[in-house]
């Protein structure tokens, strides 16, 4: 790295430090006296999409696919199909787009299957999102995926990366007939993650319970229905499809912690750790592209309904 470069990443840095120690400073204070607007604040925070999300170094080619656009809400969800056969279905995390998950293409599309993937609203090329410019919600994420299905079939498999493991789990228990499941580097307890997430920002109890609170009459849903670690104690093993779990052990992103919790819930899931790719280089490295691609073309495996 020259110099230069090396000048920029350290300034890039300490402004990022900055930012949280001042966003830290302001939720302490709030956190004691103003718990209702620190909510409210922290809900925001919870909603807004990154502004840039990774890519590869080096562009996967994908062949040409047709383009598709769904209605999803107040969103145009527009994403791309690829291939005839069985469906597997592509599901990008938070602040992510479909493409980061090009890797997979070209071996499931040989291997038969049609694959689906589609950007989230309020991600990549879709449209905005219910709760505005900038931000998205974990029930769009689950229209977006039921959305897709309506229009290509049941899945016979649906990978998913991050905060789209969320996604696809919570599809599949509220009834979704998926023949396999992969996830990679999963964030699957959205309920869980606001402890990190409000550690993170300085902020007590009072903010954390608050902004769920209002997140909740956001989506009119109660936050019970995002519990994926309750929901999946009390469900029956039997309705449950095959489980793939790939995650990096130094995960800075998504800690492996969570990937562990989601086996441990689910009934014979496999769990398949790694070294050294991080939260988004798992995403492109070889094996585990072959290892995912290969579990997710297996024979289809209903679960009991």
């Amino acid at each position: 790295m020259s110099s230069s470069s090396s000048k920029k990443s350290t300034t890039v840095r300490a402004r990022k430090w900055l930012a949280i120690s001042s966003l830290r400073t302001a939720f302490r204070a709030l956190e004691a006296v103003a718990p209702g607007p620190g909510a409210r604040w922290a809900e925001r925070i919870w909603l807004t999409v990154p502004k840039q999300a990774w890519k590869p170094r080096t562009p996967v080619a994908v062949p040409e696919g047709e383009s598709f656009a769904l209605t999803v809400g107040r969103s145009t969800v527009r994403g791309t199909m690829w291939g005839e056969g069985p469906t597997v279905y592509l599901m990008h995390g938070w602040g992510g787009t479909g493409s980061q998950l090009d890797a997979f293409v070209a071996p499931l599309t040989a291997a038969g299957h049609r694959v689906v993937s589609f950007d989230a609203p309020g991600h990549g090329k879709s449209g905005q999102s219910m709760a505005g410019r900038g931000r998205s919600t974990l029930p769009e994420f689950v229209e977006s995926l039921r959305a897709a299905v309506d229009r290509y079939g049941e899945p016979h498999a649906v990978i998913a990366h991050s905060f789209g493991a969320a996604t696809v789990v919570l599809a599949v228990l509220d009834g979704l007939p998926v023949g396999r499941v992969a996830v990679i580097s999963p964030m699957a307890d959205p309920i869980g993650f606001s402890y990190p997430f409000a550690k993170m920002l300085g902020f007590g109890e009072r903010i954390r319970t608050g902004f769920l609170r209002v997140l909740e009459k956001r989506v009119a849903m109660s936050m019970d229905v995002f519990d994926i670690p309750k929901r999946l104690r009390t469900v029956d093993p039997a309705s449950l499809p095959p489980l793939l779990i790939v995650h990096d052990l130094g995960d800075r992103e998504i800690p492996v912690a969570f990937g562990e919790q989601l086996k441990a819930l689910w009934p014979g899931a496999e769990f398949d750790a790694w070294t050294s790719l991080g939260h988004y280089r798992i995403l492109v490295d070889p094996d585990v592209v072959r290892q995912v691609a290969a579990f997710s073309s297996a024979p289809r495996t209903l679960p009991v309904p």
